[in-house]
């Protein structure tokens, strides 16, 4: 096969017209969205292992909160098989990414790369699945967090007002432009999390029966190695414990503030290592010693004084995460309006007002929608489901067919590969389709039981009182 030789006209041709230059052809570094700088911001300042941090931040928060109480849905070998093929698939669709990320440089963001698939306007309506998804996850953040003031207080004031000053506090913190900057932040934030979830771990071991169970007579534990849900509950369930490890769009904007980019598949690997056997590990004993009498999130499981315990240490982590989320999304959203400008990296009033309504104005968002759907685990299925499924799996599979379209009519080898990945498409639409109506089922029965009292309720939502 003959080697074709371009000219350098050729070689700084975008590819489909999108803008985006092939990395096979010129050179790398001028086509980085943040360039390395002396003059102006530099964002080009993190490094892999503090990257591999700012990963896990990102992924093992509302997660590992929301799991265990997914289990009682699916069983403890069902949810068990689920954590493990949704983390796995989920490490391979971010592989996925990431190649196609540095094939086409100038592709920030998840958006860039549906532009490259379908122009303009899947570009448009990728953005915003996936501003929807991480100020759904914002929301999220701002809801736990509230409901580990209200645990802290015992309910001392309205629940609305606790989401409030969660959300100034957010939109504050997220508001420091580079992810180098926060990453001490986000060192501090996974610790947290971390060691309340492990101290309620080994709390509810050491009680005779559950927290939340009549602490007299018998009762139904409700743990079942097998279980038989209905689909609304299945799909939910699925969907809750599938979002727990599907943020990996959030990496991308990541990439374009590393040192070396190239180094992405190291922090990737060895942050969903860890996330999927801590998911996996830490799931499992919740639901084991609690059954269906877990709480959501699961830090209320072991009773009210390891609840204010374990709230105490990891309120620092629910608020890092929901800064992460807030600046993960806004920082798309200030690179769409700014790209290309002079106002990206000068501190230029353009580029401060910019920034500041991009944070301020998302996290206002967020929490209206923390406040519409007061329920955890509903909040986060509904994110996964409506926008992760779509961004985390259909786009990632569509994209690798992009890129290796020649397999379809290359060795046996080759065609399966190519074939097999068209399974993720219709997978990603199932779980979008059927997670959503899963959801939406959920949220009706919630409000229709009393479950939810309604939106910007004043009432306790961490059952403290």
């Amino acid at each position: 096969m003959s080697e074709k030789h371009h000219s350098s006209d050729e070689e700084k041709r975008p590819v489909g017209g999108t803008g985006v230059i092939d990395t096979q052809v010129g050179d790398v570094e001028d086509h980085e969205v943040f360039k390395k700088t002396a003059d102006g911001v530099d964002f080009r300042t993190v490094s892999w292992p503090r990257a591999t941090v700012i990963f896990l931040k990102i992924i093992f928060a509302t997660g590992v909160l929301s799991i265990p109480s997914a289990m009682y849905e699916l069983g403890a070998l069902g949810g068990a098989l689920s954590v493990i093929g949704w983390g796995l698939l989920n490490t391979y669709t971010a592989v996925i990414q990431g190649d196609f990320r540095n094939r086409h440089l100038g592709t920030h963001s998840i958006a860039d790369m549906a532009g490259v698939l379908g122009g303009p306007v899947l570009k448009e309506i990728v953005g915003v699945l996936f501003l929807a998804a991480y100020v759904l996850c914002t929301g999220s953040g701002i809801l736990g967090v509230s409901i580990g003031i209200n645990a802290l207080s015992t309910h001392a004031a309205c629940s609305v007002w606790w989401g409030l000053i969660a959300t100034v506090f957010v939109a504050a913190t997220a508001s420091v432009r580079k992810f180098h900057t926060i990453g001490w932040l986000t060192w501090v934030g996974f610790a947290s999390i971390f060691i309340a979830v492990f101290i309620v771990v080994i709390a509810v071991t050491t009680l005779d029966r559950p927290a939340a169970a009549p602490q007299t007579g018998d009762y139904d534990f409700g743990y079942h190695v097998i279980a038989y849900p209905t689909f609304v509950a299945g799909i939910t369930a699925t969907a809750t414990i599938f979002v727990s490890s599907a943020g990996t769009s959030a990496f991308l904007p990541v990439i374009s503030e590393m040192r070396q980019p190239k180094d992405y598949r190291k922090a990737l690997f060895t942050c969903m290592g860890f996330v999927t056997a801590a998911y996996l590990s830490l799931a499992l004993v919740v639901y084991k010693w609690c059954g269906k009498w877990v709480a959501s999130p699961s830090l209320g499981s072991a009773g009210p004084t390891i609840k204010k315990i374990a709230y105490g240490i990891g309120l620092i982590g629910l608020l890092v995460s929901a800064t992460l989320y807030l600046h993960v999304a806004s920082k798309y959203l200030f690179v769409r309006i700014l790209r290309k400008t002079r106002h990206l990296q000068q501190n230029t009033v353009v580029h401060w007002g910019v920034w500041l309504g991009c944070t301020f104005g998302l996290a206002a968002l967020a929490f209206i929608l923390a406040e519409a759907i007061p329920i955890f685990n509903y909040l986060i299925a509904l994110t996964g489901s409506l926008c992760f499924a779509p961004i985390a799996i259909m786009l990632p599979g569509a994209l690798w067919i992009h890129d290796h379209g020649h397999y379809k009519s290359g060795t046996m080898v080759q065609k399966a590969k190519y074939w097999a990945h068209w399974f993720l498409p219709v997978l990603g639409l199932f779980i979008c389709v059927g997670g959503t109506y899963g959801v939406v089922q959920s949220i009706i029965s919630a409000y229709a039981s009393g479950q939810i009292g309604g939106a910007f309720s004043c009432a306790d939502n961490s059952n403290s009182t």
